[in-house]
């Protein structure tokens, strides 16, 4: 009973869920769980498919690489598109404070995507009915999983946000650890040092003031008299505010929180991960709705001496404006995130997950840099090396376990047999 179990090899994955309802970026922790169901097709449990109609089952999701890759780049590219929208959307100051409301109308909209792509016209998964005592912690962590990061991306830099991201694997090893007495090989656990101090650099350094250019001074000279005028100019550098270090650092707990229970309701309920996201996400937007009014800021709801704008008015200036579309398109980066995680997991292996999660996170990382105005010999620039670095040999370290397993496991079949 002492005994300690070895980790998944993707229990601890860095990369959430899309920022927002993806973000809704899941644990690979139980999707080789599903990954295997699909592959053999009759485990009627997860509710994927039907048990007959092999035939049907193989044609759906042992699709061709050109499919494969084809979900793996919309995926990439909703979820950098995720990032840097929502960005844009909480740069606006009277957007920053409706976080509960903005994260409601991205629960909605998932499960509405959900509900759309588990019709039989579409069959992606079959509609599973969680009880509501069952499923209500999940809810309460996936809501905090999608808020507070939110607000460390609201005040934090892009790059300070993806690259503190890489704090959810050794997080989530801990949680595993202590909660499951679950282990992670020595390899992995010495890439996890360079990692964790390179978001460590990066918080820190991040965080400077910018720089201040020379001093200029311009003499001006009249008949009388003579006048100094001296000039200083600040560096449009994009910074990291010390409360976006602490919402990242909460958002990271919350995430990884969510991450470790994700793979344990699913293996408890026997559900797949569409199926938990589909009952999770009405009752996530349901508790919010009690909090939005005694919590968010609405767009031009401030009360002044003079006017006074209700929340049916600035709904519509917002409609009608420019950020009123990004919330849209934000929305449909969210929908077509879930759907591409489907066939991901579907039809890619473990290592083609991998990469894409490396590539996201490193362009998501060098397109922040190119916005933030920091040159390249920033000592930022050396953290974030380090970090991607050490979360790469990370993962390579883990498949090279997984690998040693499965085969190990082969070796055992195999003289079984004989």
């Amino acid at each position: 009973m002492g005994k300690r179990r070895a980790v998944s090899p993707y229990s601890s994955s860095p990369w959430p869920p899309s920022r927002v309802g993806a973000e809704k970026e899941h644990t690979r922790a139980g999707e080789d769980e599903e990954k295997s169901s699909l592959e053999t097709g009759n485990d009627s449990r997860l509710g994927l498919l039907p048990e007959n109609g092999t035939e049907k089952h193989q044609h759906a999701f042992n699709g061709s690489f050109t499919s494969a890759l084809m979900w793996m780049t919309v995926n990439t590219l909703a979820t950098i598109g995720i990032v840097f929208t929502n960005k844009a959307i909480f740069s606006e100051p009277s957007l920053k404070f409706a976080q509960l409301s903005f994260a409601a109308f991205h629960f909605c909209l998932t499960y509405l995507t959900l509900f759309t792509v588990s019709r039989p016209r579409f069959a992606l998964f079959a509609p599973r009915h969680i009880p509501l005592r069952d499923i209500f912690p999940l809810s309460v962590a996936m809501s905090l999983n999608v808020i507070l990061p939110n607000l460390s991306l609201a005040f934090s830099t892009v790059t300070f946000y993806q690259v503190a991201r890489i704090l959810l694997t050794p997080t989530v090893a801990a949680l595993n650890y202590l909660l499951y007495g679950a282990t992670l090989p020595r390899g992995a656990l010495l890439a996890l040092i360079p990692a964790c101090l390179g978001v460590g650099m990066v918080s820190y350094y991040d965080s400077l003031p910018p720089p201040s250019s020379p001093s200029s001074s311009i003499i001006t000279t009249t008949p009388t008299t003579t006048t100094t005028t001296t000039t200083t100019t600040i560096t449009a550098v994009k910074t990291t505010s010390p409360i976006g270090i602490a919402f990242a650092l909460a958002g990271i707990l919350a995430s990884s929180l969510y991450t470790v229970w994700i793979s344990a309701y699913q293996r408890r309920l026997k559900v797949s991960s569409m199926q938990l996201l589909h009952n999770q996400a009405p009752i996530s937007a349901l508790l919010l709705l009690y909090v939005i009014p005694f919590v968010d800021v609405f767009p031009g709801s401030a009360t002044t001496a003079t006017t006074t704008t209700s929340w049916r008015e600035a709904f519509k200036l917002l409609l009608l404006s420019g950020r009123g579309m990004l919330v849209l398109l934000s929305g449909v980066f969210a929908a077509l995130i879930n759907i591409s995680q489907f066939f991901i997991v579907a039809r890619a292996g473990p290592v083609s997950s991998t990469v894409v999660g490396h590539v996201k996170t490193c362009a998501i990382v060098a397109l922040g840099w190119l916005v933030s105005g920091r040159a390249v010999t920033d000592r930022v620039a050396a953290g974030v090396l380090m970090a991607l670095a050490g979360i790469i040999a990370y993962s390579a370290a883990m498949l090279r376990e997984s690998g040693r397993v499965e085969s190990s496991k082969r070796r055992q079949t195999a003289a079984a047999v004989r």
